[in-house]
């Protein structure tokens, strides 16, 4: 149901709520993972500012006025929203995630097969375009004018499309290493063309594609036609100079040569470990069974 007005006062109770948790949740697991180990992993206070400006960010696109507009009123307001939560927020989480949190959050077995499965550029690049041009198709974007939960669920789909982006860009992840720097450069270039093939359907279409958008004019002084066509030139401006500003500084930090082992990144005991993890999980699938017993233990030791 279309709010009255563009700019009512909506207080997204829910959305605060959610912010609020996850980033308590994100501190005090980092307190307590600490204090468990030690004190051996830090927080440095740049990475405690990356994580600041994503969880803003995060605020910005959930919350008044930018979500009612993207909901009920604007196209430019909810690509506007999309680029928030597909290039801002999880290159600032990832940047600034303390790494004892982000190693516990991607542990457990399934989280660490799709983040593994998902790091190939191709299929990165793939999974992306997917997620976020079929959350803009018609009827989905129609539901989530009209539903809540349909809202939110395209939030989390599109965030989870951001984090497969940068995913093999930022790296950080244990046993997910970053691609080699001119790799990387190639592969931000093509992030920042393929997706945005949608933003021509945009700019070139000849009547409005979304119903739900109706009154843009009430919000943006503008007609549909006319905001399409703005939010088609917001998409791919957005996708080009952020893609293609991080693939150009990412070129000129590269070093002169690099490694054979294809990354430029140093090697951390938690990588070592995370793939010995895969290892034990493909050799359990392949046998049926739990980690073999060491031959040297006596029987009762085993629990036979």
């Amino acid at each position: 149901m279309n709010p009255g007005h563009p700019y009512a006062w909506d207080p997204h109770v829910a959305s605060w709520c959610m912010l609020a948790l996850a980033g308590l949740a994100i501190v005090v697991g980092h307190r307590r993972l600490s204090r468990r180990e030690g004190g051996g992993t830090g927080w440095p206070p740049a990475q405690r500012a990356a994580f600041a400006g994503g969880w803003v960010a995060a605020a910005v696109a959930l919350t008044w006025p930018l979500a009612d507009l993207a909901a009920h009123w604007s196209l430019i307001a909810l690509v506007l929203q999309r680029v928030l939560l597909t290039l801002a927020v999880p290159s600032l989480i990832l940047v600034g995630m303390p790494y004892d949190v982000l190693a516990w959050l991607t542990h457990p077995a399934l989280v660490d097969a799709v983040l593994n499965w998902c790091r190939g550029p191709i299929k990165a690049v793939l999974v992306f375009t997917l997620l976020v041009v079929g959350s803009m198709t018609v009827p989905l974007v129609e539901a989530q004018a009209s539903s809540l939960v349909v809202r939110g669920i395209m939030d989390l789909v599109v965030l989870a499309a951001g984090f497969v982006l940068w995913l093999p860009v930022i790296g950080r992840v244990p046993g997910i290493p970053r691609l080699r720097p001119v790799v990387r450069f190639g592969y931000l270039v093509v992030q920042a063309v393929v997706p945005a093939f949608l933003s021509f359907l945009y700019i070139f279409a000849r009547r409005p594609l979304y119903p739900a958008f109706s009154r843009s004019h009430l919000a943006v002084g503008l007609r549909p036609l006319n905001d399409q066509q703005v939010s088609g030139f917001v998409s791919k401006l957005s996708m080009l100079l952020v893609l293609l500003t991080v693939a150009a500084v990412v070129l000129k930090r590269a070093p002169d040569t690099d490694e054979d082992d294809g990354t430029d990144e140093p090697l951390l005991w938690a990588d070592v470990e995370r793939e010995l993890e895969r290892v034990d999980r493909r050799n359990e699938r392949v046998t049926g069974n739990g980690p073999e017993p060491d031959p040297d233990l006596a029987p009762e030791d085993r629990g036979a």
